[in-house]
Parts: C-alpha cells; sequence; structure tokens
C-alpha cells in the first residue's frame, strides 16, 4: 500500500507547505487543526525557505504548531461539515439530531462547556436549535449551534 493510499484511509490528504494558507486545515503533531497563522522564514544563501504553521485543534482548541521546509508535503485531513436540527437531548447526555433528509443519529453527545451549557438551556427553552457538526479523522463532534429561524413563524 502507497503512502498516498495509507494517507486517504486515515482520512487525510497531502498538501505542499508553502501552498497553506490562514483558516485552511492541516494535521499538526497528529491533530486535525485550523491554521490560525502561516509565516514563511527564508533561509540562508542555498537553504529552502521554512513555513512556521499555527493551529487550533478542530475539537479541543489545544494549539498546536510546526516548522517544514515549503517544498515538502503536510497532510491535511479531509473535513466534513453539516448542519443537524436538533430534535432532543436524552437523559444521560446524548443528542438526537436530524439531518437535511430526516435521518436520525444518536452518537454524539452534547458538547463541554459553555457551547453545551447554552444548547442544554437553549433546548430547554423550547428553540428551535441547528447544530454545527465537524468529522475529520474518525472524530466527530458539535462545534457550532443557532437558532434555526427557517421553522419559527
Amino acid at each position: 500500500q502507497s503512502t498516498r493510499e495509507m494517507a486517504e484511509d486515515d482520512g487525510t490528504y497531502p498538501m505542499q507547505c508553502s501552498a497553506f494558507r490562514k483558516n485552511g486545515f492541516v494535521m499538526l503533531k497528529g491533530h486535525p487543526c485550523r491554521i490560525v497563522e502561516v509565516s514563511t522564514v527564508k533561509t540562508g544563501k542555498h537553504g529552502h525557505a521554512k513555513v512556521h504553521l499555527v493551529g487550533t485543534d478542530i475539537f479541543t482548541q489545544k494549539k498546536y504548531e510546526d516548522i517544514c521546509t515549503s517544498t515538502h508535503n503536510m497532510e491535511v485531513p479531509h473535513v466534513k461539515r453539516e448542519d443537524y436540527q436538533l430534535t432532543d437531548i436524552s437523559v444521560d447526555g446524548y443528542l438526537t439530531l436530524m439531518s437535511d433528509n430526516g435521518e436520525l443519529r444518536e452518537d454524539l453527545k452534547v458538547p463541554k462547556g459553555q457551547l453545551g451549557g447554552s444548547l442544554c438551556s437553549e433546548f430547554d427553552e423550547g428553540k428551535e436549535l441547528l447544530c454545527t457538526v465537524l468529522a475529520a479523522c474518525g472524530e466527530e463532534c458539535v462545534i457550532t449551534m443557532k437558532t434555526n429561524s427557517g421553522l419559527n413563524t
């Protein structure tokens, strides 16, 4: 199995370091990250330019950084973003989410922290909520929510 096939199985694809831009995605230290800072450092007379990347983990918001030669490749995660309507929250903390085509899923937990607290309290108030789920590298989680204004009349 080639390196490319192994990377695709892992949910990533290669991209040249010089092509990375702010707000793009990259794997830093094995974590799928959103790039928050990109800077290029030119080295000596015969050296290659280096790219300094700073990113935050898309699931934990933890900061990671790395430096690579601009002509080398780094892995980029395949990131899928999907909105679901929140239909219920179980007593054990699982969300019941409905996709646009009406399929239900009950495999994601209420997110930790302020987002989870807001989500529960606004759902208890009877608001129609849309949850945005980000999926990458075999992990999924709710990253944001908004009131579903399309349903309120």
